[in-house]
């Protein structure tokens, strides 16, 4: 069917295979290019705020460890809903209309966000979460339906492209909504974030004939009674999650018991997912040894997430109380660390990209196991570089330069760029041939189960502070063994990998 789509799509004066171009790529990559980016820009706006929002004065007024956990619910659940976002673009809608509608979802729950009071502040996080999980896995489905098949020689060029629209957002959005939240007002923010996802929606509502005809096609369409029996089922949860928090509203336990059913499923779900792959009986021996040695990555890609997301609570939250924010007498809000990630990204990407190719040249380029113990190597680098300024603003008081933050971000920038690019090629190698169009949305699950254990670790259960040194030396020791681990265990690893590299 792609095929012929894509023969639909020439005689149609679609860009798919010839036309105006972007950057030598078909016209519709410019359109979702767009969309990403401003979508990035809105979400990576509001997540610069929401901690600095949960324990301002002005704002929530929350402690740490509790602005630590819902900060990493938060985050756990938007790349939960990526699965089940493109699950519903395959059976329902369609990649396009599915973006569609997650971009307004998201609008609506940013504009939730900004209304000043603390039930639609959740709800618009809830929103939030839902429209980026809808959009997410899709409009990157869309990039790939531009092109001529995988072997097309411009695909992996347009998805850089792409890359560089997602960075582009996330480096204009603190700069943009944190000055405006943090300096105006915090809810004139999350407004501002809705903007820039309408902007995003308009932008691909006026380009959506640039896209190919296949992003508009329904994979795998749900018959009426799977439609009938996904909306009983979904009334059902629904009654369920509204009785269960009422109770805990009604008893007074809403505070301690709200994040601790989302944080168990955001542990479960990846766990119960992996186990369905392995007894699945279709996957071959071949395919089962290679989802085995998929495993390994996605541990160590939980535990690098777990660490690596902390930058925008932990590390947010110390450069808000630890850091005079003061450089060359500039003086500059404290979301503005946001940004600091995406620059460092669209920097060294191209390096790293460089580096790997010029030791392949050579036969020396490290093997993927050996990758991502250099990621949690550095990962756990960053916290040790971390522990620095943390025991000596517990010591002696006062505040340290930013630029020990700055250092701490270019370290775990260099972990990314070993662990997040080499984990998406390595996913669509070692997927079973059932769950090739799903194995993505693992992938994603990784993120899911390393917050998680971030919003387990501060739940008011367990309420552990992840601010002091001691949890950032325990967290620093723990990336490091098991990077080690992995480390260790390469030839194991790669014989499980079969003929993936």
């Amino acid at each position: 069917m792609a095929s012929s789509l894509t023969k639909d799509a020439a005689q149609q004066g679609n860009p798919v295979d010839g036309g105006k171009t972007f950057f030598g790529h078909p016209r519709g990559l410019a359109t979702l290019f767009m969309t990403e980016m401003w979508e990035r820009f809105s979400f990576y706006g509001m997540k610069a705020l929401l901690p600095l929002y949960l324990i301002a004065p002005g704002g929530m007024h929350m402690q740490a460890t509790t602005a630590t956990a819902i900060y990493s619910v938060y985050m756990a659940m938007v790349y939960l809903l990526a699965m089940p976002g493109g699950w519903v673009a395959d059976r329902f809608w369609g990649p396009r209309k599915t973006v569609a509608i997650g971009a307004c979802v998201v609008i609506a729950g940013h504009i939730t966000l900004a209304l000043p009071t603390a039930a639609t502040f959740f709800a618009g996080l809830v929103l939030v979460a839902l429209g980026s999980g809808l959009l997410k896995a899709n409009i990157s489905t869309m990039v790939g339906h531009l092109y001529n098949g995988p072997e097309d020689p411009r695909r992996d060029g347009g998805f850089t492209l792409f890359y560089i629209g997602i960075n582009l957002g996330a480096f204009l959005a603190p700069l943009s909504i944190g000055t405006v939240g943090e300096g105006i007002n915090w809810h004139f923010g999350f407004t501002l974030a809705a903007v820039g996802m309408a902007l995003g929606l308009v932008q691909f509502l006026l380009g959506t004939r640039h896209l190919s005809p296949e992003s508009s096609v329904v994979a795998q369409p749900a018959t009426p009674e799977e439609k009938a029996s996904v909306l009983r089922k979904g009334l059902i949860w629904l009654v369920v999650a509204t009785v269960f928090y009422t109770l805990l509203g009604v008893t007074g336990n809403f505070a301690d018991w709200a994040l601790m059913p989302i944080t168990i499923a955001g542990l479960v779900i990846p766990i119960a997912v992996l186990f369905r792959m392995k007894r699945d009986k279709e996957v071959t021996e071949l395919e089962q040894s290679k989802l085995s040695g998929y495993i390994w990555f996605f541990v160590v890609a939980a535990v690098f997430w777990m660490i690596y997301d902390q930058n925008g609570s932990t590390l947010s939250i110390f450069g808000e109380n630890s850091t005079t924010n003061d450089l060359l007498g500039f003086h500059f809000p404290t979301s503005w660390y946001q940004s600091l990630n995406p620059v460092f990204i669209m920097a060294l990407a191209p390096v790293v990209a460089s580096a790997w190719l010029w030791l392949n040249k050579r036969e020396k380029e490290p093997s993927t196991a050996v990758k991502f113990a250099s990621s949690l190597a550095l990962i756990g680098l960053s916290f040790g570089v971390f522990l620095v300024p943390l025991i000596d603003t517990a010591a002696n008081g006062g505040k340290v330069s930013p630029m020990w933050l700055v250092a701490i971000y270019f370290v775990q920038t260099v972990g990314e760029l070993c662990l997040s690019p080499v984990g998406l090629s390595v996913t669509t190698k070692m997927a079973p041939a059932k769950y090739s169009s799903q194995m993505m949305g693992v992938w994603f699950l990784a993120v899911t189960a390393g917050d998680s254990v971030s919003g387990l670790l501060t739940s008011p259960q367990l309420n552990v502070d992840l601010n002091n040194s001691v949890s950032v030396t325990v967290e620093a020791v723990l990336a490091v063994v098991a990077g080690l681990g992995i480390w260790m265990s390469r030839k194991r690893i790669k014989e499980l990998m079969g003929s993936v590299n």
